[in-house]
């Protein structure tokens, strides 16, 4: 049997029991599309490009990992998703400690 609990509070949510909601997200670098220019599509340019891509695929590894393609998948309670969806990047919860200088 599957167990699963509440990603945030950690309350247990059991089948049958309190409703389980899913959130999943997605995040990556977005790519905004450059036109093309003559100098772009230069033979040799073209060239360069299948050589930094061939480079890419042998080194196998992504060159910043930290712009990495991530998905996201958490189980919440219902009212830990009344929260997310009420402020889902969790804007409410910043406080600023400014010192009294």
């Amino acid at each position: 049997m599957l167990h699963f609990s509440c990603d945030f509070c950690g309350k247990d949510l059991l089948p049958g029991g309190a409703a389980r909601f899913v959130v999943k997200m997605e995040a990556f670098a977005a790519a905004d599309p450059a036109e093309l220019t003559d100098a772009d599509t230069d033979p040799d340019a073209v060239e360069e490009m299948a050589r930094l891509l061939r480079a890419q695929e042998e080194a196998g590894d992504d060159p910043n990992p930290t712009l990495a393609h991530k998905k996201l998948r958490f189980d919440l309670c219902s009212g830990c998703y009344e929260k997310f969806l009420a402020d889902p990047l969790g804007r409410e919860k910043v406080e600023f400690d400014f010192s009294e200088n």
